[in-house]
């Protein structure tokens, strides 16, 4: 199977990966954020990396899914090609930081992808609002992110809100303003019931 963890940048998308794996016996495959040659210059510049950017994005994420589709094992993956495509290169084209012809380009390359892979088997949404997410990325201290502002964050959420109103695959949402599944086992728990129920229910 295929586990895919969606949510804005603080959501607690890798932490919850983890977690999951773990508590399953699941494969985790996590966002390349740490080794990512882009991203520092990226935040310094979006007008001038955010296409270098989107595109490595959608490499690294196309191989991902071809590799999962071929794999037996059940994986939970950090961050979807979906959201790469769906939420963050249109927003960039929005304010202004992705040109009209890199965003043709980029979306005409998506859309050929998207037609060779499935949906994951089941999307797990972590829903949070902004307060949450910048209490995450100030805790977590990445210099790079230092520089995100609140309107783009916002931009984000109100993407994803659009997007995952309209997805159609198996969804479960989660509410990251109120379960604190990181620190909390029993709002963990509330959170493995939910994937419990879905993925291995009475009539499922």
């Amino acid at each position: 199977m295929h586990i895919a963890i969606a949510g804005n940048i603080g959501s607690g998308k890798t932490t919850l990966t983890k977690m999951l794996a773990k508590r399953y016996g699941w494969k985790a495959n996590f966002e390349p954020v740490d080794n990512n040659p882009y991203l520092a210059d990226y935040y310094k510049d979006m007008e001038r990396w955010s296409f270098n950017l989107q595109i490595y994005f959608l490499n690294k994420r196309f191989h991902d899914v071809v590799e999962i589709s071929r794999s037996e094992q059940t994986i939970v993956q950090d961050r979807t090609i979906f959201e790469d495509a769906r939420i963050f290169a249109p927003n960039l084209h929005d304010i202004g930081m992705m040109s009209d012809r890199d965003f043709k380009n980029y979306t005409d390359l998506f859309d050929l992808m998207i037609s060779l892979v499935k949906l994951p088997d089941l999307m797990i949404y972590i829903k949070s609002s902004i307060p949450t997410l910048v209490k995450h990325i100030e805790k977590r201290g990445r210099d790079f992110e230092k520089s995100i502002r609140i309107d783009y964050l916002q931009g984000l959420n109100n993407r994803y809100e659009e997007w995952i109103k309209d997805y159609k695959g198996r969804l479960i949402i989660i509410d990251g303003d109120t379960l604190e599944f990181a620190d909390n086992p029993e709002d963990f728990r509330k959170v493995t019931d939910l994937i419990d129920a879905e993925l291995f229910g009475l009539f499922k």
